[in-house]
């Protein structure tokens, strides 16, 4: 009778199993050791070889030659286990032996002395579906247990076991298999079966058990059924309903022309053919969840799970794209993929979805916005780029999408040249005279904090402390300012600045209170700096941006 390859080629010694070396070691040397533990929780993703541990476990425990790490494999012992008919193995499905009365026969059966060999095992599958009655029956037995039983409790849901059955087991957490071993245990595996398959078939398959060796070893039998003794990629794809890296490449494509309408056709080429929107939109974020560390780590990286073909694929696409742009991607295809679920129109979500993402890619950060005034102040085109180094006549790989993004004003942009070479030209201001380290009288705090906060270039702060009071008390200075100021000023910047002031450190209270002054508009004032001040070029243009503004008061903050 034909038995499946996860079953055929099921690991019976820890020199067979492929990951899991914390686990494998630390058994190895606990039996080496005679430190042989009476309860274990064996917790982790499916199908990465928890029960298979515990078994080669019980095989190592009751060979004739054991206990040993490395078993026999021909007693009777390691053949009874092998075949899953022992009489001292017990193995238990608690999803459905789960209620207090099976706890209780296995309670009664444990009195019992082994049979035949030389521990009796309890391999418990599921353990997290046992209530919490049962597990409270269990309790006393599994802490104090005969010398002669061990038990081992699987399952996939570690957090749901007790903690008062968990403190006494040790505990081993079972880690997803690395996609290199999956795919090289899957070449061999052919080559015992007399299969040809190439490196991307076996790729694809690796990938749809993500980490799961027993998930993709189902896969690859599915696969030798359907295609035969050769498998090639594009059969396995189709039989596992997986896309390629050219069915999603062309998103990618559309989205570095910019071409919305190609967007569209994607989705209408999905539902002709019937395929799942959902399942597309789960592959499309781990293809950008790709070329985003491709682009990060580049190419024959670990972080990817793809033959080396693909990878090469993935980092030609990647270098297409900035990381700002495949991570606002990736964010995009995980939003859809999460509407997707509860979704009565699944196309219009995703048509609606993919086309934010083209205009997403029409956006500009604001650090090259304002980049485009140049270096000088003037305004640079929107669609023009600086030349490369070597370059004599480059051509915009991409005109669409720059006609597209914002620019800034003509007005704005030459008001701003203006206004800096105004500014470039007038002479710089005297250096501020040094502040006295003597201590302030009590009318001499508020002007001298002023003029340290305005040297330590804080203006918003020292603008803060002129409609603030402070007093001196027992060294802690207090200090109450009006709500809207109460965000300028930070007990850091005070401590700073009255350390300038006095020499020494002070407390600093910071309480909201009412203005030292009202807020009114000043009058008019006909003296020079003042005059100067509103004359200044950019002064003048808030002036005109904003024309409903008014000029409350002129200060000079470094008198």
């Amino acid at each position: 009778m034909y038995q499946v390859i996860a079953r055929k080629y099921r690991p019976q010694s820890f020199a067979e199993l492929i990951g899991q070396e914390h686990v494998r070691s630390t058994i190895e040397n606990a039996i080496s050791q005679e430190r042989i533990a009476h309860g274990y929780i064996f917790s982790g993703q499916r199908g990465t070889g928890k029960t298979t541990v515990a078994r080669i476990l019980a095989r190592c425990l009751n060979c004739v030659q054991g206990p040993t790490a490395t078993p026999c494999g021909v007693c009777a012992s390691c053949l009874e286990i092998t075949g899953g008919h022992a009489v001292d193995v017990i193995e238990i499905d608690a999803a459905s032996n789960r209620g207090i009365n099976e706890m209780r026969e296995l309670r009664e059966s444990v009195r019992y002395r082994p049979a035949r060999d030389r521990y009796k095992v309890f391999i418990v599958d599921e353990a997290h579906q046992i209530t919490s009655e049962a597990f409270n029956a269990l309790l006393k037995t599994l802490e104090e247990p005969p010398e002669w039983v061990v038990f081992v409790l699987c399952t996939t849901e570690a957090h749901k076991i007790p903690s008062t059955i968990a403190s006494r087991c040790q505990q081993f957490s079972f880690r997803s298999v690395d996609f290199a071993e999956v795919v090289a245990r899957m070449e061999w595996i052919c080559g015992q079966e007399g299969i040809e398959a190439d490196a991307d078939a076996l790729a694809v398959l690796a990938q749809a058990g993500e980490g799961s060796v027993r998930d993709s070893l189902s896969a690859l039998d599915q696969a030798i059924a359907c295609c035969g003794h050769r498998l090639t990629a594009p059969e396995v794809r189709g039989l596992l309903g997986m896309f390629s890296l050219e069915s999603l490449g062309q998103v990618a494509q559309a989205l570095r022309g910019s071409d919305a309408k190609a967007m569209l056709d994607v989705v209408m080429e999905l539902e002709r053919n019937g395929r799942n929107l959902q399942h597309f939109c789960r592959e499309l974020s781990r293809y950008f969840r790709n070329l985003l560390v491709a682009k990060v780590a580049g190419a024959n990286t670990k972080l990817i799970a793809a033959s080396p073909a693909e990878q090469a694929a993935l980092a030609a696409m990647a270098a297409e794209f900035s990381e700002e742009d495949l991570t606002r991607y990736l964010q995009i295809t995980l939003d859809i993929y999460r509407d997707l679920q509860f979704s009565l129109q699944p196309r219009l979500h995703l048509e609606i979805g993919l086309l934010r993402m083209v205009h997403a890619g029409k956006l500009m950060a604001i650090e090259e916005a304002l980049g485009m005034l140049g270096p000088s102040g003037g305004a640079t085109p929107a669609n023009s780029t600086p030349p490369k180094a070597g370059a004599t006549n480059p051509a915009p790989s991409n005109p669409a999408p720059s006609s597209s993004r914002m620019s800034a004003p003509p007005s704005l942009a030459s008001s701003f040249a203006a206004s800096r070479t105004t500014a470039a030209a007038a002479p710089l201001p005297p250096p501020p005279p040094a502040v006295p380290a003597a201590p302030p009288s009590a009318d001499d705090w508020k002007p001298r904090l002023v003029r340290a906060l305005v040297d330590m270039d804080l203006k918003f702060t020292a603008d803060a402390m002129e409609h603030s009071s402070v007093t001196e008390e027992k060294g802690e200075l207090k200090f109450v300012t009006p709500e809207a100021f109460r965000i300028a000023m930070t007990e850091r910047d005070l401590k700073k600045a009255a350390e300038m002031v006095a020499g020494k450190p002070f407390r600093i209270s910071v309480t909201t209170g009412a203005a030292s002054a009202p807020l009114t508009p000043a009058k008019p004032v006909e003296d020079e700096s003042s005059r100067r001040a509103l004359e200044h070029p950019e002064v003048k243009q808030f002036q005109e941006a904003f024309p409903d503004a008014q000029v409350r008061a002129v200060r000079n903050l470094r008198e």
